[in-house]
């Protein structure tokens, strides 16, 4: 007989089972295997929030697999991730399959390497029933909400619409910082930088004016500025006092999973989403040329900025091989962990720190090597000597007509390397401080050259919009949510068009997203209220620890919560809110109104505002530039049924034009046609026989 081992994923089952050999069969359970009903709340509030769980719809036959194998078994492992969904995961495993609760057979594994994994299966657990109620309590919460709260901004707004307990916070972060900028009052101020050189040397660098002998000096407009350019007319510029140090900076610590999005994100240009995806990939283990099947780090949910002492070993052995030994700190280096973190894991490193980026680069894909190499270097990083800088900070007085007693102050600082250490593998530095050699020769009472004078305005600036990493960073900072959902929570937001991507990178809220937010606190305030959000992320982490009981705490939210959503109701009944973007200037084939836009469970649609007297209706299409190469007539865009954008001639079924190349303004300089941009970025045209294509305007590739 042999022992049957689960787990989530196939790769992970792949690589377990090398480890484990025969005897054993590892099987994965793709994820999740019973859930609340998808149809209805599925959970009874009126008998203590019981749940009412069903097999995942696809599962079926996965599981009548399960439990033939487990029946055929001498011993069952429970070997999901280490985490309250893996947790949640295995005990859902174990109802299913009639395994004894109290049975020795859950088995957690921080890496997947050999030794991990030997020694997890030789030590196995119980199910932490107390991490399996703080799952459950989130899982319940988050249905009451959405199942409660989405149905009434819907039937207020516009129809399917959800509003989630954690991402409504995060929105109306983006929703309340674009409120903040358009408030924003910027206020003028001037600078005044000279260019200088210390003869002999030709070598030039930049001071700034901050004050004169009597202190600082704000310069608020031109005319503050003129004078004090009126008083630096022939001045001499000498350098009055120079202060020099020495700064130690110390290594950013090995990544949790926040620091670890935000880094991917600044670095690697990743979303949230994409590197926890390909992080899993590297948690999970695959087959590593010269090595075998190998998780390549450590468990990628985690709070934590704890590292064995074996790893700390490996990576000191090989920080001195590799680069000597005076890039290993005097005293080893701990970090400290936010005092809400949950310590049940390490930090994200590497599984084995002597697989270099380099050694596995062939082995991965280009995003798993960029993403390894990132956790690789941050974590030997972490481990290695201060980098020490020699600092010089420089006063400058511009003096006029030989006056000592009445000057103009300049200051100018900067630094030079005297070590690099840890920064010589990476470099977590975003300084604006000038590193500078030039500053370092400079001697006081030494006479300056000035190069140049230099005044320029300036405004002050709002607030900058959000970042992916900026708002993970700022949810991590007020205990909203845990690291472990960010990727889901930016995912939901985006997808449902509540915010959109500016230049790629920074999050604006849309009309929708911003009428949502404003009924919410409104009628919901607690809902989108950091603190109290932050409050129940706390009790949940109480349940986990076994104290607090979950029921309690549901009926604690549940019960005021539904008193609110009455009342919203009560105040609210016949109100419709109107978004602009839901207007349209398209009149109605039958009675001339302007028509707006409608959503049904198949996408957008235009009706008329006089519904129910009268219906008309008909398609929602979005006109692009350009013209159809074919006959001439408007391009649209449209949407397959897998919701991937493709364009088509506005004369279908007449004209059959159709292609996944988006339309631009730019016409063909061959055949005066409209131009289309592929997904990779070339420009071509599609007209037949003509064949013109570039990357850049008016260029043929074949040039």
């Amino acid at each position: 007989m042999q022992s049957l081992v689960i787990v989530e994923s196939p790769a992970k089952a792949k690589t377990i089972k090398k480890y484990l050999g025969p005897g054993y069969e590892v099987k994965a359970s793709m994820g999740h295997v019973r859930d609340l009903y998808s149809s209805k709340l599925s959970v009874d509030v009126k008998n203590d929030f019981e749940p009412n769980y069903t097999v995942i719809k696809g599962k079926e036959k996965l599981l009548s697999e399960l439990r033939d194998l487990a029946a055929k078994s001498d011993k069952v492992y429970l070997a999901t991730d280490p985490d309250r969904e893996g947790e949640a995961i295995s005990w859902h495993l174990a109802t299913l399959l009639n395994l004894d609760l109290n049975q020795r057979n859950r088995v957690k594994f921080n890496e997947i390497n050999k030794k991990s994994v030997l020694a997890g299966m030789a030590d196995p657990s119980k199910i932490d029933v107390d991490l399996v109620n703080a799952q459950q309590a989130r899982r319940i919460l988050d249905r009451l909400v959405g199942y409660r709260l989405s149905p009434f901004i819907s039937q207020k707004i516009r129809r399917g619409l959800s509003a989630g307990r954690v991402q409504s916070v995060a929105l109306r972060l983006i929703v309340d910082r674009e409120e903040e900028i358009k408030k924003f009052v910027p206020e003028e101020y001037w600078t005044i930088d000279a260019v200088l050189s210390a003869p002999p040397s030709k070598k030039q660098f930049k001071a700034a004016f901050t004050g004169d002998q009597n202190g600082k000096i704000k310069l608020e407009s031109e005319q503050d500025t003129n004078k004090i350019l009126k008083r630096l007319e022939g001045a001499e510029y000498i350098v009055a006092e120079i202060k020099k140090g020495v700064r130690k900076k110390q290594p950013s610590p090995p990544f949790n999973t926040s620091s670890l999005q935000q880094e991917a994100s600044r670095q690697l240009g990743f979303t949230a989403k994409r590197t926890m995806k390909v992080a899993q990939e590297l948690y999970e283990g695959m087959e590593v040329e010269g090595v075998g099947a190998v998780g390549l780090i450590t468990y990628m949910r985690t709070d934590s900025l704890r590292i064995s002492e074996e790893a700390r070993a490996d990576a000191n052995r090989l920080i001195a091989s590799k680069y000597g030994e005076k890039y290993l700190p005097e005293k080893p280096r701990y970090f400290k962990s936010r005092a809400s973190a949950q310590d049940g894991h390490e930090a994200i490193r590497p599984s084995n720190v002597n697989i270099t980026p380099e050694a596995v680069k062939s082995s991965l894909t280009p995003e798993q090597y960029k993403l390894y190499s990132l956790i690789w270097r941050r974590f030997i990083a972490s481990l290695m000597s201060n980098c020490v800088q020699d600092t010089v900070k420089t006063e400058i007085h511009a003096v006029q007509n030989g006056d000592a007693s009445s000057y103009c102050v300049f200051n100018v600082s900067g630094y030079t390397v005297r070590f690099d250490g840890y920064s010589v593998l990476y470099d977590n530095s975003e300084d604006e401080e000038e590193k500078s050699a030039s500053l370092s020769e400079l001697t006081e009472g030494a006479a300056l050259k000035l190069k140049d004078l230099a005044h320029e305005q300036h405004f002050t600036q709002p607030p900058q919009r959000y970042t992916e990493a900026s708002l993970i960073k700022t949810l991590e900072e007020t205990g909203v949510g845990r690291p472990s959902t960010y990727a889901t929570i930016l995912s939901t937001i985006l997808d449902r068009s509540y915010v959109e991507r500016e230049s790629k990178k920074t999050l604006k809220p849309t009309e929708l997203g911003t009428a949502i937010t404003g009924l919410l606190k409104d009628k919901f305030p607690k809902i989108v209220n950091t603190k109290f959000t932050a409050g129940m992320e706390a009790d949940l982490d109480k349940i986990e620890a076994g104290g607090y009981d979950y029921v309690k705490m549901l009926h604690n939210f549940y019960d005021e919560f539904e008193t609110d959503l009455q009342k919203a109701k009560s105040s609210m009944e016949g109100v419709k809110i109107s978004l602009e973007e839901d207007k349209t200037d398209v009149p109605c084939e039958k009675c001339g109104a302007n028509m707006v836009v409608k959503m049904s469970r198949y996408g957008k649609f235009l009706a008329c505002p006089n519904y129910p007297e009268c219906k008309f209706t008909k398609p929602f299409v979005t006109k692009t530039e350009g013209n159809c190469p074919v006959c001439g007539g408007e391009m649209i865009g449209k949407k397959s049924k897998k919701g991937h954008e493709f364009f088509g001639c506005s004369n279908y079924p007449k004209c059959t034009f159709m292609t996944w190349d988006k339309p631009v303004s730019e016409r063909c300089p061959d055949c005066g046609k409209t131009l289309f941009r592929s997904r990779s970025g070339v420009i071509k045209c599609l007209a037949e026989n003509c064949g013109y294509e570039t990357k850049s305007k008016g260029k043929k590739s074949d040039e």
